[in-house]
C-alpha cells in the first residue's frame, strides 16, 4: 500500500500487477524471476528487479527526484526517517501483521484455531510498539521528523492500519495517534488514502465469501511462519 500511494502521489507511471497471495502465486516460477524473496511488493524497472517496500520507495525517490519532504536531503532529517524505517520492521510492522492474521485470517480463512497466548502476545507487542511510537517517534510533533510529512509517516500509517482489517481499532483510545493519522490522510489526499486501504478494510467481508480451498497452497507456510516460529 505504501509503494502504491507513493507512486500515485508522485505521478510515477507504472503497470499495476495484482498478485493473488492467498493462492500462493508468489511461490511460482514466474514471480520468482522478479523476487526470489517471494513477497510483495516488488518492481521490475527494465531489467532491474527490486523487492522490499522501503527499498523500492528510496529507489523511486532518487530516480524520479521526488519532492524533498519525502526523503529529505538534510542529513539529520534523513537520519530520522532512516531511524524509524529501520526500527519498524521488527516492531510495528510484525506486530500489526500478527494481530491481523491471528484475529481474522488464520481463524476465518485458514479455519485454524490460534492459541490464546499467541494472540495475547501479539496484542501486547502491538500495544508496546505503539507506546514507543507515540513517546519516541511522534512525541508532540505533527509528524515523525517534525512539522514535515515524510516517507516515515507513510510507512508507519499503512502498517498501523493493518489491525483495522480485523476489527481492532488501534486509534480509538489514542487521540494523539488518531490526530496524526488524520494529518497523514490529509497530506496524501483522502481519495487516494482510502482507495489504497479499501482492500484491507474490507477483508472481513472478503474472507466470508472466499473459497477455503484457495488458501490450501499457502496454509502450511502461513501456519509455520506465524504459529510455529
Amino acid at each position: 500500500r505504501s509503494v502504491y500511494i507513493f507512486a500515485k502521489k508522485n505521478n510515477i507511471q507504472f503497470d499495476y500487477k495484482k498478485i493473488s497471495l492467498f493462492s500462493g502465486y508468489q511461490y511460482g516460477e514466474e514471480f520468482g524471476k522478479i523476487n526470489l524473496l517471494r513477497k510483495l511488493p516488488a518492481i521490475k524497472d527494465g531489467d532491474f528487479c527490486l523487492a522490499e517496500s522501503v527499498a523500492i520507495m528510496m529507489y523511486l525517490a532518487e530516480k524520479f527526484q521526488t519532492p524533498d519532504y519525502w526523503y529529505p536531503a538534510d542529513l539529520q532529517k534523513r537520519a530520522r526517517v532512516n531511524e524509524y524505517l529501520s526500527w519498524q520492521h521488527s516492531s510495528i510492522r510484525i506486530n500489526a501483521s500478527r494481530v491481523l492474521w491471528f484475529k481474522l485470517l488464520i481463524p476465518e480463512a485458514l479455519k485454524t484455531e490460534v492459541p490464546k497466548e499467541k494472540l495475547e502476545h501479539a496484542e501486547e507487542g502491538l500495544n508496546a510498539s505503539l507506546i514507543i511510537f507515540e513517546e519516541k517517534f511522534l512525541q508532540d510533533k505533527q509528524f515523525i521528523i517534525g512539522d514535515q510529512f515524510s516517507l516515515a509517516d507513510l510507512v508507519a500509517t499503512v502498517e498501523i492500519i493493518q489491525p483495522l482489517g480485523a476489527g481492532v481499532d488501534v486509534f480509538e483510545s489514542r487521540p494523539k495517534l488518531k490526530a496524526w493519522k488524520d494529518r497523514v490522510r490529509e497530506v496524501i489526499g483522502a481519495e487516494l488514502f482510502d482507495e489504497a486501504h479499501q482492500a484491507i478494510l474490507s477483508l472481513p467481508e472478503t474472507v466470508k465469501t472466499m473459497d477455503p480451498k484457495i488458501m490450501d497452497p499457502l496454509k502450511p507456510k502461513v501456519l509455520k511462519y506465524f504459529l510455529f516460529d
